[in-house]
C-alpha cells in the first residue's frame, strides 16, 4: 500500500521521539510505500484534489533519516491512505488543508484522521462532549468573566484553544498581580476566546496521555511530569515523559469516549488526563508513540498500522 505523510518538513522531525517517523518505520517494515508532503502542497485542478508529493526511503542513519525522490504531482485518491499528521496550530492554513482533504475523500482518498473530524474536534473544546469527565470550565473572552471564574474557583489554568506543547498556558490565583496583563495577553485585549479550568494538583503526578486507535486504548499512558517549579506537564516545556499502566478511571474515560471518537472518524486520538480529570482530545497529531514503546515495551506504531490495514482492507 502506498501512504503519503501530509506533514511538517521531515528535515525537522526529531526521529528519536517523533511518533509520525515512528508510524513511518513500522510501515516501511512490513512493504508500505512512503510519501510525504506538507500542507502547502495541496492544491485543487481540474476537478480534483493533486499534491507535490516525494517518495520517501528510510536510510536507518541520523541526521540524514531520509532520501526523498523528486516531486511529482499526484492525486491523493491515487494512495491507499493519507496520514494528515500536520502538528497545530489550527490556523487557516491548517483549516484550508482540512477542506481539500475532505474533497480528497470525495474523490475516493482514505484520510486519516477524518478531515471533518478535524475540524469538528477542537482539542480544548471537545471536552464539552463529555462533561461527567471534566473539571469546571470556561471558555470566554471576557476578563471580567474570567475573573468571576477565577473568584469561584480560587485557583485555575487558562489557555489558548489552538495551540500545542503548552504554549500560551498560565496558572493565575486570586490576588495575582499580573492577572489583568496575563488576560490582556491571551485574550488579544478581549478579542480571542480562551479557555480557563479549575487547577488540578495532580498535576504534580503528570499529565497523562492517553492514546485510543481505533477507539481502543493502549495499554499505558504516558505521564508527563512537570519540571521543578512548572505547572505544565508538557514534554516541550521540560516535561519527562514516563510510561505508566491505565488505571480504572483512565479505563472508564477511554471506553465512554472510544467508540464516540472511532464513529467520528478518529482512528488516533490522545487524550489528556490530570488525576481522574479529562482536560483535551487530541487529535491534529498525537504523539508519545516513542516514549511508550521504549519504556514498557508496548508496540504502538504497531497498533496503529494494524488498525490502518484494517481500515484500508
Amino acid at each position: 500500500m502506498e501512504l503519503l505523510f501530509v506533514a511538517d518538513p521531515l528535515a525537522g522531525f526529531k526521529v528519536y521521539k517523533d511518533s509520525t517517523y515512528a508510524m513511518m518505520v513500522e510501515a516501511a517494515r512490513r512493504g508500505h510505500v512512503l510519501s510525504a508532503c506538507v500542507p502547502a502542497d495541496l492544491i485543487w485542478r481540474g476537478g480534483k484534489v493533486l499534491a507535490s508529493t516525494r517518495s520517501v526511503a528510510l536510510t536507518g542513519r541520523s541526521p540524514d533519516w531520509f532520501a526523498a525522490a523528486e516531486r511529482e504531482w499526484r492525486a491523493l485518491s491515487d494512495f491507499g491512505a493519507v496520514l494528515m499528521r500536520k502538528d497545530p496550530p489550527f490556523d487557516e492554513g491548517y483549516l484550508n488543508a482540512t477542506y481539500l482533504l475532505e474533497m480528497a475523500e470525495r474523490d475516493g482518498a482514505r484520510v486519516f484522521n477524518a478531515p471533518r473530524a478535524l475540524r469538528d474536534f477542537n482539542e480544548k473544546l471537545a471536552i464539552a462532549r463529555f462533561p461527567q469527565y471534566t473539571v469546571p470550565t470556561l471558555v470566554s473572552c471576557l476578563g471580567n468573566e474570567i475573573r468571576a471564574f477565577l473568584a469561584e474557583q480560587g485557583d485555575i489554568v487558562v489557555k489558548p484553544l489552538n495551540a500545542m506543547g503548552g504554549s500560551g498556558i498560565f496558572r493565575l490565583r486570586v490576588g495575582d498581580p499580573n492577572l489583568g496583563a496575563i488576560l490582556e495577553t491571551v485574550t488579544g485585549l478581549g478579542t480571542r476566546q480562551i479557555m480557563a479550568q479549575r487547577f488540578i494538583p495532580e498535576i504534580a503526578a503528570g499529565d497523562k496521555r492517553i492514546l485510543l486507535i481505533d477507539g481502543e486504548p493502549v495499554p499505558y499512558s504516558l505521564a508527563r511530569i512537570p519540571a521543578p517549579g512548572e505547572t505544565r506537564g508538557n514534554l516541550a516545556a521540560g516535561g519527562t515523559g514516563v510510561a505508566r499502566p491505565l488505571t480504572e478511571r483512565d479505563r472508564e474515560i477511554a471506553a465512554a469516549l472510544g467508540p464516540v471518537l472511532k464513529a467520528e472518524g478518529l482512528l488516533l486520538v490522545g487524550l489528556d488526563v490530570i488525576g481522574d480529570w479529562l482536560t483535551e482530545v487530541n487529535v491534529t497529531s498525537p504523539t508519545c508513540f516513542r516514549e511508550i514503546t521504549d519504556q514498557a515495551g508496548c508496540d504502538v506504531a504497531s497498533l496503529f498500522i494494524d488498525a490502518l490495514e484494517r481500515q484500508c482492507a
